[in-house]
């Protein structure tokens, strides 16, 4: 598709080993783009992904000052790519359970993890954005920020702590679509349902009994949306969230 520079299209993505992620790093691998990957692992010496080693950074999201140390090295990289960063996609999330894998409700959550979760979830993809805005700017790129169905409603198995994350979450994406939006920098997010990866949690299986396509989503399936919002097929899409889930919402 049409950009504005003849340099390769260059996407940070956080969370990217597993479900989702992983699914992201092959759509967009696979249209030609640098996937610059970051987790709190260093990454696996048995992955098949060849640029893997040269394009993942190691940072703590659950860390302020590492996620912002993460920021100057990724800006670091992309001064051979001219500075340019086209993508930010805020995948990274984490969602705790109790002892014997309960839902963490209001009362249950006790403040380290509420807090925990709400610098993974929410102030992390803040200080990327803030921290990339150069880049993002120069490339008059975008940001997709990953919510949940769990932002919206209370879900049985998501934890309280995530699903406030998530709908804090969405509600940036609004604050930043008309922030970033002057900058020539578009701000959506997807909000995935019930999506077929490891971390589905027992029980599953009555609610896609209530979606009305009968069926969980595939990583792949969320992973085209975020390709879609990426590039100038949604041009004039921005400040958006898009429901990915069978029509669970409904």
């Amino acid at each position: 598709m049409a950009q504005s520079n003849d340099r390769r299209r260059v996407m940070l993505l956080t969370g990217a080993s597993r479900g989702i992620g992983h699914a992201t790093v092959k759509r967009f691998s696979a249209a030609g783009w640098r996937v610059i990957t970051c987790s709190r692992h260093p990454f696996p010496e048995n992955c098949p992904w060849e640029m893997g080693p040269e394009d993942h950074l190691q940072v703590d999201l659950a860390d302020a000052e590492d996620t912002i140390r993460g920021v100057r090295e990724v800006a670091g990289r992309l001064e051979a790519e001219g500075g340019m960063l086209h993508a930010l996609v805020n995948n990274a999330g984490i969602s705790p359970k109790g002892p014997d894998g309960q839902r963490l409700g209001a009362l249950g959550t006790d403040y380290t993890t509420w807090s925990r979760v709400f610098q993974v979830n929410f102030f992390a993809p803040m200080l990327l954005a803030q921290g990339m805005r150069e880049e993002l700017t120069r490339a008059k790129g975008s940001i997709v920020n990953v919510t949940s169905i769990a932002g919206s409603r209370v879900h049985p198995f998501a934890g309280a702590a995530y699903g406030t994350s998530k709908s804090a979450l969405a509600g940036l994406t609004r604050e930043m679509a008309e922030d970033f939006g002057p900058l020539g920098v578009r701000v959506n997010a997807i909000s995935p349902g019930e999506i077929d990866t490891s971390i589905l949690s027992p029980g599953t299986d009555e609610i896609v009994k209530k979606i009305p396509q009968r069926r969980l989503g595939t990583p792949d399936e969320v992973a085209k949306a975020i390709y879609f919002l990426c590039t100038e097929a949604s041009s004039y899409v921005n400040g958006a969230e898009l429901h990915i889930n069978g029509g669970q919402h409904v």
